[in-house]
Order: structure tokens, then C-alpha cells, then sequence
């Protein structure tokens, strides 16, 4: 709307929308890697095809290749999900964006607050044209916040935009207290400490007990995967017995400040007995699906390297 072009470069996660699942109708299944795999478009717009095209995280070559030959208008992608920027990759979409005319999108839903007062962009220096911020704002409540340059932001004054939740004032009641907190406490500092905690836990608990893992995301939001082909199996089975163990738990980790170094504890402590189980599937001397009480969950979000 801002440049008059429709055409938009992704790279992560954006929701459910038309257009995002568009993307999909170009011709193959080209959210794959960066949602989950097989996703029918059915239901959206067939006009939305060769509109959206995704892009590889941390690969530059594949985004400036779209650029080049798509028209694009707008870059939106996530500032990190499971592997940091490198070789100063957003600097670089910065760059290209900036050249090019483009708006650099930043959706900050996931990351933002979780390692600085506000966007994981400051992290790393590189400022986008328009970032989106979701509940954590509010810790919880319902919140989105789009805040951007006033020359782009302003475009929104020639489109139409409405809610059935204008005069809701509980999200931004909540959004301006939790801020209060979060800045008093430096709850980044706290959840991210939390976080190295348990991706070392979870290292040390797999070289313990001979399990080959991978980790993935920043510290306060990580995820860890069986580097094996029954990997999704052990993961269903990790959730079956740590509930009967009272933790709702998966092969993932998102850490407030109401963690403590004792529910950290009792967690590992809880896990290991499943570790040990799993082992010995891996070794041949237990069968995973004779273990198994349910069916086994679907596959999740893809890794974005």
C-alpha cells in the first residue's frame, strides 16, 4: 500500500491469513520449511498466487535473487526463531530493503521483550521500518501493537481498517503495567538466564544417558529434537509421561520469571527416568510403539536453517 506494490518476500511464521498461505499456490509446498509441511491453500483466493514468495533464513542470495526478479514491495520476517544471523545477515536485508525501495517488516510476535526492553532487533542494531509485538506486551492479554516510521505507518490513513474491539481497554490496561514491570525487573535478563539452564540441562541429560539432540531458539523460547528418525515418537512420548509426572511438558521451553531454580530441578529430575526410557528404545531393547498410549503429534514449525 505504502509503494504500490503487492508482492511480498517472507521468512518465518506470520499467521493464517490469505496471504500468507498463499504461498502455497505458487506451485509446490513452499511453506515447508518455514511452517508445517503439506499445508493445503484450499479456501484462499487463487488471484494470491506468485504474490508471496518465502525466503531461506540467513540465506541472502535466495532473497536478493526475489528481489531482483519479483518486484517485491515488502520484506516481513522474523528477527530469529531457531539459529542466530550470520554473516551479518540482517544488516544485509536492512541494506537490500533500503536500496530497493522495500519495507522492511520485522514480526516481533515470538521474540519481542524475550532478550531486550522491547524488540530482539535492538540486539543487533538493525532497525526495521515497521515491527508487530504481540501478547507478551501484556503479559498474556490479548495485544498486538504495530508500531513503525510515521512516513509508512502514515499510508494507513488511505486504507480502511476497523475492530470489533476498539473500545477494549483490559490488553492495553494490562500492556501498560506489564512494561512498568518488565523495565523495574529486566525480566529479559531473568528468562534468558532460566533458559541456558535448561538448554544445558537437557545437554547434559542426553549425553547421560548416550541420546544424540539437537538445540534450537534463544534461551528464554528453546526447543530440542532427537536427531533420529523416530524423533516425533520420543517427542509424543516426553508429553505422555512427564504429565503423569504433573509437568505439562514437550521438547520445548518458554520461560517466565515464575520460574525458579527448584522447578528447574524437579523438571530434570523428572525427565531423566523418560531419557533413560527412550534410550533404551533407541538401543533396540524397548519398542517406542509398544510405549506409546495415543496417537503421535503432528510435526510442529519447521527449523528455519
Amino acid at each position: 500500500m505504502y509503494l504500490g506494490k503487492d508482492n511480498v518476500a517472507i521468512c518465518g511464521y506470520h499467521g493464517w491469513h490469505d496471504w500468507y498461505l498463499s504461498a502455497n499456490h505458487n506451485g509446490g509446498d513452499d511453506l515447508s520449511s518455514h511452517l508445517i509441511p503439506g499445508l493445503s491453500p484450499n479456501g484462499v483466493p487463487k488471484n494470491l498466487k506468485n504474490s508471496v514468495f518465502p525466503f531461506h533464513y540467513n540465506d541472502f542470495e535466495e532473497l536478493f535473487e526475489i528481489v531482483k526478479t519479483k518486484d517485491i514491495g515488502v520484506i516481513k520476517m522474523e528477527v530469529i526463531r531457531n539459529v542466530p544471523p550470520e554473516d551479518d545477515f540482517l544488516q544485509k536485508v536492512r541494506d537490500l530493503a533500503t536500496a530497493r525501495n522495500i519495507v522492511l517488516i520485522f514480526d516481533e510476535c515470538t521474540s519481542g521483550f524475550r532478550e531486550t526492553y522491547g524488540g530482539i532487533h535492538k540486539k543487533f542494531g538493525v532497525e526495521p521500518d515497521v515491527a508487530m509485538f504481540g501478547k507478551t506486551i501484556g503479559n498474556g492479554y490479548a495485544l498486538t501493537a504495530v508500531v513503525g516510521k510515521k512516513s509508512v505507518m502514515e499510508a494507513a490513513q488511505t486504507s480502511f481498517i476497523s475492530s470489533t474491539f476498539w473500545t477494549e481497554r483490559i490488553g492495553p490496561t494490562a500492556a501498560l503495567k506489564t512494561l512498568e514491570v518488565m523495565n523495574k525487573m529486566t525480566s529479559w535478563d531473568i528468562i534468558t538466564t532460566q533458559g541456558k539452564k535448561i538448554q544445558n540441562g537437557w545437554t547434559t541429560l542426553a549425553k547421560t544417558h548416550d541420546l544424540s539432540i539437537s538445540l534450537g531458539g534463544i534461551p528464554s523460547l528453546c526447543t530440542y529434537s532427537f536427531n533420529t528418525n523416530d524423533a516425533i515418537k520420543y517427542k509424543t512420548f516426553v508429553t505422555q509421561e512427564m504429565l503423569k509426572k504433573g509437568f505439562l511438558a514437550s521438547t520445548n521451553f518458554y520461560a517466565c520469571t515464575e520460574h525458579k531454580d527448584q522447578n528447574i530441578t524437579d523438571y530434570f529430575d523428572a525427565l531423566d527416568g523418560v531419557f533413560k526410557i527412550i534410550s533404551d528404545c533407541s538401543k533396540g531393547v524397548k519398542n517406542i510403539d509398544d510405549l506409546l498410549e495415543g496417537p503421535v503429534c503432528h510435526s510442529g514449525f519447521k527449523r528455519l536453517n
